[in-house]
């Protein structure tokens, strides 16, 4: 069974990887218009998602604290357990610290950046002369922002699988282990079989 402190690191993962699903799973009725919506997304949208993300780059430092905070101790949960690594926490660990790496990359490549451009309000402005064939525009720059949400939600969706994947293996492995060891046990405990003295002398007695 897995040791009470490989439990707690692993709570340091799962904690954290739900607490970013929930935030994303809050941006979800501003993205779906914008990305998965069949109908032509009507300016209001933008409009909104614009309001939105303006309010939450303006929120209070303590905010932006706390969920760097968590941020840190999901990366910290990932790489305490793969301090001294079995092949299962090779596989399943790395795996997931690579995934999670991805989401930080979205998260300040995209994210960070793309609010501060949503709250300035200049979109392409600084690259306009240089490369105006590369230029995002507004409504272009928030649908970049709703798709990194979509990248996030899968990252964290994958880390989670990974750490449900390892408890599972973990516990199947512990299931036959105590299997075996049940049947040796058992074995130990038989008495040995002894032939019957009586019989071998009444049959040695009838070839003579």
């Amino acid at each position: 069974m897995p040791s009470s402190a490989g439990s707690f690191v692993t709570f340091l993962i799962v904690c954290p990887t739900s607490f970013f699903l929930g935030i994303i799973f809050s941006m979800f009725p501003y993205d779906y218009p914008i990305l998965w919506s069949t109908k032509p997304t009507p300016s209001d949208y933008y409009t909104f998602l614009e309001t939105h993300l303006k309010f939450m780059h303006a929120s209070p430092p303590l905010i932006p604290r706390i969920l760097h905070i968590v941020m840190f101790l999901g990366l910290a949960g990932l790489i305490a357990k793969l301090y001294k690594p079995s092949e299962s926490n090779m596989l399943f660990d790395g795996a997931s610290l690579v995934l999670y790496m991805c989401g930080v990359i979205v998260y300040i490549a995209n994210v960070v950046k793309g609010l501060r451009i949503v709250s300035s309000g200049e979109y392409g402005v600084p690259y306009m002369d240089d490369e105006p064939d590369q230029v995002l525009g507004r409504e272009d720059s928030l649908k970049v922002m709703a798709a990194s949400n979509t990248i996030l939600a899968l990252v964290l969706v994958g880390v989670l699988v990974l750490q449900a994947g390892q408890w599972y293996a973990e516990r199947k492995e512990q299931q036959d282990a105590d299997a075996l060891s049940k049947k040796e046990n058992e074995a130990k405990k038989e008495p040995p079989k002894v032939a019957r003295q009586g019989s071998s002398s009444a049959s040695s007695k009838k070839k003579q």
